[in-house]
């Protein structure tokens, strides 16, 4: 009696299952079943790549898979599990608990005397905090359990470093517009778990616009497609038409992957940085559209721009610093969208600037020597000496007032040991500072 009742709860089971899966979104229906439906990562699981022999040869360690949103974790997590012989233990960290997480150990220690392995797959692994972390480590190094877990945020920042250090980690990029082309296409085609037994055409034009607007997200643009094929009339024809109208309505604005306090916040932010620096006025606005795009910090911005005015144009081009304040404050005043102008035209300046860092390299190398030398003294012809009692202490003595001389320039100590710094560029302004600073070098020499 009590095998068939077990035996009914099984069948009930299944066919709960069945039902969820049919009313389940395209875009988990449509997830791989096995490596050869896998679409895009070569770079991680193409012929005789690691990750891929450690699947085929069900081997899987513990593993961490980041990337952004709808690039196959999860779906490469599917896969994994329909190829191991472990059993397969699903969370998502978001409704997760530590006493969830504990009970699984527990059946896993369990299960692993009868000689049978656990792999423990946590979606969205960056969402438990330290403690809970924390409780998965003594058994990924104990071997009680193999972690696989997925991240859209850089696991290196988010994940506790001995769960790092005893995991291999794996980046998955954005997929190629032809690769989310393919997806579509599969599910367009798929009469089991896609839409294939519907009578569907959808135009070239049609096709490349959701592929290129999906940026990259194939979850995306299943889901957008089965908006359009669940909500369109089919014609006279019996055929529901996807023509590039309606692809635009499906896809409002393009889903741009920008977090503004992750991994493209800072990796933007660089690649803008070194555009200005390395004279690339295109560059330099393509990152800058991106950040104002994604709803970056108008200030964030406004600063990046002032540095690299000090720090990569300089004394080559004194303007620059200048116009970027300029630009800053009046960014403020202005707000977006129209403060969008205001940056473009900063930006632009200073990646077009002569370029020196001189200045930069001169209060490091003076932070350098005050931090790691003994600290000189002021000289006493330096010293403060408009108060009272200041003669007496010999405070200004044989100070020479520059203006008083020749070209307004005389040879005197500024320090008791002289140390140079400051080594100008031979470009823009900077190539007359240095001029400049020849001529009065010359001047002291003569006077030896």
């Amino acid at each position: 009696m009590s095998y068939n009742v077990l035996k009914d709860m099984d069948l009930f089971t299944k066919q709960e299952e069945e039902i969820r899966f049919k009313n389940a979104p395209l875009a988990v229906r449509m997830r791989p079943r096995n490596l050869e439906e896998f679409v895009g990562q070569e770079k991680i699981l193409g012929e005789g790549k690691l990750l891929r022999k450690t699947i085929i040869a069900d081997r899987i360690g513990s593993i961490i898979l980041f990337g952004p949103p709808g690039c196959g974790k999860t779906g490469l997590a599917h896969v994994i599990a329909k190829a191991t012989n472990s059993k397969f233990e699903k969370l998502n960290a978001v409704t997760s608990n530590v006493e969830e997480l504990r009970k699984i150990i527990k059946v896993a220690g369990e299960r692993l005397l009868g000689g049978v392995k656990t792999i423990v797959f946590i979606d969205e692994i960056h969402r438990f905090n330290k403690a809970q972390q924390d409780v998965l480590l003594p058994e990924i190094e104990e071997g009680v359990i193999s972690l696989i877990g997925t991240t859209t945020l850089n696991p290196f920042f988010v994940i506790n470093p001995a769960i790092i250090s005893r995991s291999k980690v794996f980046e998955l990029n954005k997929l190629a517009k032809e690769e989310i082309k393919r997806v579509i296409l599969n599910a367009l085609q798929d009469k089991e778990r896609g839409l294939g037994e519907k009578n569907i055409y959808i135009e070239d034009k049609a096709l490349d616009f959701i592929a290129e607007i999906s940026d990259g997200d194939a979850r995306q643009a299943l889901n957008s497609l089965e908006i359009g094929v669940l909500t369109e009339a089919e014609d006279t024809k019996g055929e529901i038409r996807i023509d590039l109208a309606l692809a635009k309505e499906l896809m409002l604005k393009k889903s741009l992957k920008y977090d503004k306090d992750g991994d493209e916040h800072y990796n933007t932010i660089s690649a803008f940085i070194k555009s200005m620096r390395g004279s690339d006025p295109d560059a330099t606005l393509y990152w800058l559209a991106k950040m104002v795009y994604g709803g970056e910090d108008l200030r964030f911005i406004t600063r990046r721009i002032l540095i690299c005015a000090a720090e990569d144009v300089g004394n080559a081009d004194p303007y620059a610093l200048i116009l970027a304040n300029a630009a800053a404050q009046a960014a403020e005043f202005v707000g977006f969208p129209e403060a969008q102008i205001i940056l473009a035209q900063a930006a632009v300046y200073v990646a077009c600037a002569n370029k020196s860092n001189a200045s930069y390299l001169g209060i490091k190398e003076a932070l350098s020597w005050v931090k790691e030398k003994d600290t000189q003294p002021v000289p006493d012809s330096l010293k403060e000496a408009s108060y009272k009692g200041a003669k007496e202490l010999n405070r200004g003595q044989g100070y020479k007032y520059p203006h008083d001389f020749k070209n307004h320039y005389v040879e005197q100590d500024y320090m008791q040991e002289k140390v140079r710094f400051y080594f100008p560029a031979d470009s823009g302004y900077e190539k007359k500072i240095s001029e400049r600073l020849k001529e009065w070098q010359k001047t002291v020499q003569k006077k030896i």
